[in-house]
């Protein structure tokens, strides 16, 4: 499972070695006992990444395989998108967390990309 964490200027990727809906069900648990707003759709989530970056075409051959989608933005940067849970505690909120699941290979080498490469936020 990937865990992306937007704030309000940056997000931060992780991996994690837990399934989707255990990690979610948690999350859920946690918010009724802190008594906390949260809500949860399916959604997409994007960022930019360099067009320069050695891993750009691992990435294209997952968007053939429509694990993610990659669209050029401009001479220096690309988007990619993923599809999965959108969790947040303010439904209007730019800040919150993102979290998917993807192949094995799909998730490490987007963890790859995350320690090597500044990704631009969305």
């Amino acid at each position: 499972m990937l865990k992306l964490t937007y704030t309000e200027n940056s997000f931060h990727l992780e991996h994690l070695n837990e399934s989707l809906p255990d990690w979610v069900s948690k999350r859920v648990i946690l918010a009724l006992y802190s008594a906390t707003t949260l809500h949860i759709e399916p959604t997409t989530a994007a960022f930019l990444i360099p067009n320069d970056s050695s891993l750009i075409a691992d990435l294209e051959q997952l968007s053939q395989e429509n694990i993610l989608e990659i669209y050029p933005c401009d001479a220096s940067s690309a988007e990619v998108i993923l599809k999965g849970t959108w969790l947040a505690s303010d439904l209007e909120s730019a800040t919150g967390i993102f979290v998917t699941t993807l192949s094995q290979s799909a998730e490490l080498l987007l963890q790859r990309l995350s320690k090597t490469q500044q990704f631009c936020y969305v």
